[in-house]
C-alpha cells in the first residue's frame, strides 16, 4: 500500500498549508427492488486511497505551522449483523491499519469532523460542481464553521478544483500501475486470441462474447472494464455497437473490443479478423491499410513527441489509401493535404486514434498543455499509456467501389512510452493478416 501513501504525500505537498482536501468514493446505485448494481468505488478515491469499500471520504489535510500533515479515512464502521448478509468490512480501525492512514472514523462522524477540519483552513480542495451531494454537503460544512466567527474561527475562503490536480498526478502511471496495466493487457489479449481460435461462420456474437469473459475471470480480472463490442459483418461500421447479439455468416468479419479490469486498472483492445478464418481480398487490403496507419502512429511514440503526432500519422497513411483504393475521388481530391484540409477522410474515419487508459477507459489527464500560448496538442512523457486505434468503416455510398461496403476494421493496442520509446502491452494479441489466419487454422 505505500504507493497510495506516496500519491496522498504527493497531492499533499501541492496544497495551500493548512488546507483540507474532501474525496468521497462513488455512491452504490439501485438496480432494482432488491439488488445493486455491482459496486465500483470511484477512480480518484481509489487512486490515493486503495480502499474499495462503499459509504467512504477521504480527507487530506496540508501541513501548517505546528500542525503535521494527515490523511483520515471515512467509513462504515464493523457491523457483525451486516457483514453476514453484505461481507466483511474493515472497519475504521482495520482500515487504518491496513491502508496506511493518520486516523479513521465511522462515516457517520463525518459532519462533525469535517467542521472541526475545515476551521481555520485557509483553502479547500474538492470536485468543484461534480456532484450536487458533495456541493450540498461543503455548503452544510462551510455554514457550521461559519456559525463559529464569534470564537474567531474562520471557514475556507478559496475552493479549487481537486480533479485538475489529480488528473496530471494520474496521467503519469508509476511503476505499481505499469505492472497492473501489463498484466490487464496480456489477460485480455489472451481473451482475444481464445474468441479469435473459437470464432466459427454461425455464431452469434454473444457466443463470442462469452469466450472473452470466461478468459478474463479465469485469469482473475474483477469485470471487463466497459461492455465488450462483438460485431460481425456490417455491424462493425457502428462505431460503439454493443448488441452482440446478431449471427455471424459465412464471410463476415467480427470486430472485437474489449478489455478486462484488474484491480481497478482497464485494458482496452481492438482486434478484427474473418470468422471462416480467411480474408477475403477486399477485407485483406483495407485490413493491410489499416495496420499500417497504425504501424505510422506507433513509430512516432517516444518521450518529446507530441500527442496529436500519432493521429496525424494515421490520418495520411488512411487517408492515401482512400485515394489510392478509389475509396475517394482522386480526380476531386489531389493530394493527402487536400483530403485533410477537406476532412474528406472522416466519411470512412471519423474518430480519433487513440486517447489515455488506466483507471478509466478513457483515462484522465489533459491532451493539451493548457499552460501553453494557444493550448497545443501536450507532449508525451514517460509513464504515459495510450491506445493507438485507427479504422476505417465502409458504409454503402455513391462512388464507393462496393466490394468494400459493410467492412469495418479497428486495430487497438495499448501502449506505454517509456523513456527510450514505447512498449505495446497487448502485443499477445495476434494482428498480422498471417497470425490471425494461423491461430484460426486457415494460414499455413
Amino acid at each position: 500500500m505505500t504507493h497510495f501513501a506516496a500519491r496522498r504525500a504527493r497531492l499533499l505537498a501541492q496544497m495551500t498549508p493548512g488546507a483540507v482536501a474532501i474525496v468521497p468514493t462513488a455512491p452504490e446505485v439501485a438496480r432494482n427492488s432488491d439488488s445493486d448494481y455491482p459496486y465500483r468505488h470511484d477512480s480518484y478515491f481509489y487512486y490515493l486511497s486503495g480502499f474499495t469499500e462503499p459509504d467512504s471520504v477521504l480527507v487530506l489535510a496540508a501541513a501548517s505551522a505546528g500542525a503535521a500533515a494527515q490523511s483520515i479515512l471515512f467509513c462504515r464502521p464493523k457491523n457483525p449483523e451486516r457483514e453476514i448478509w453484505d461481507g466483511i468490512r474493515h472497519g475504521p480501525d482495520g482500515a487504518r491499519a491496513a491502508f496506511g492512514f493518520d486516523a479513521a472514523f465511522p462515516i457517520e462522524e463525518l459532519d462533525t469532523e469535517m467542521t472541526r477540519l475545515l476551521s481555520n483552513a485557509p483553502a479547500a480542495y474538492y470536485a468543484l460542481g461534480h456532484s450536487s451531494t458533495l456541493d450540498l454537503q461543503m455548503k452544510t460544512w462551510l455554514q457550521n464553521v461559519r456559525r463559529l466567527s464569534r470564537s474567531g474561527i474562520s471557514a475556507p475562503v478559496v475552493a479549487h478544483d481537486l480533479l485538475a490536480m489529480l488528473d496530471e498526478m494520474r496521467v503519469i502511471k508509476d511503476e505499481a500501475e505499469q505492472a497492473l496495466m501489463q498484466r490487464a493487457a496480456t489477460i485480455s489479449a489472451q481473451a482475444h486470441l481464445r474468441a479469435i481460435r473459437a470464432s466459427r461462420p454461425g455464431m452469434y456474437e454473444y457466443e463470442i462474447e462469452a469466450e472473452l469473459l470466461h478468459e478474463f475471470r479465469r485469469n482473475g480480472a474483477q469485470a471487463p472494464a466497459y461492455t465488450p463490442i462483438v460485431a460481425a459483418g456490417a455491424n462493425a461500421c457502428i462505431l460503439h455497437y454493443n448488441s452482440n447479439n446478431a449471427q455471424s455468416r459465412n464471410g463476415d468479419l467480427i470486430l472485437i473490443d474489449a478489455g478486462c479490469e484488474l484491480d481497478s486498472y482497464a485494458a482496452d483492445i481492438t482486434r478484427t479478423y474473418p470468422v471462416n478464418g480467411r480474408f477475403s481480398a477486399p477485407q485483406k487490403t483495407l485490413y493491410e491499410l489499416v495496420l499500417a496507419a497504425q504501424e505510422a502512429a506507433l513509430a512516432v511514440i517516444r518521450p518529446g513527441a507530441i500527442y496529436s503526432d500519432m493521429h496525424d500519422a494515421a490520418v495520411r497513411v488512411l487517408a492515401q489509401g482512400m485515394l489510392d483504393l478509389g475509396l475517394l475521388d482522386a480526380k476531386k481530391y489531389s493530394s493527402v493535404d487536400d483530403v485533410i484540409a477537406e476532412r474528406a477522410h472522416q466519411q470512412f474515419y471519423m474518430h480519433g486514434t487513440g486517447h489515455w487508459l488506466g483507471l478509466d477507459v478513457h483515462d484522465a489527464g489533459a491532451y493539451r498543455d493548457l499552460q501553453a500560448e494557444g493550448k497545443p496538442s501536450r507532449a508525451l512523457q514517460a509513464g504515459m499509456v495510450v491506445t493507438v486505434e485507427p479504422g476505417i468503416y465502409v458504409r454503402p455510398a455513391p462512388g464507393v467501389p462496393e466490394r468494400y461496403w459493410h467492412i469495418g476494421i479497428r486495430i487497438e493496442d495499448d501502449v506505454l512510452v517509456t523513456a527510450s520509446g514505447h512498449t505495446v502491452l497487448s502485443n499477445a494479441a495476434p494482428k498480422t493478416v498471417a497470425d490471425i489466419e494461423r491461430a484460426m487454422g486457415g494460414g499455413a
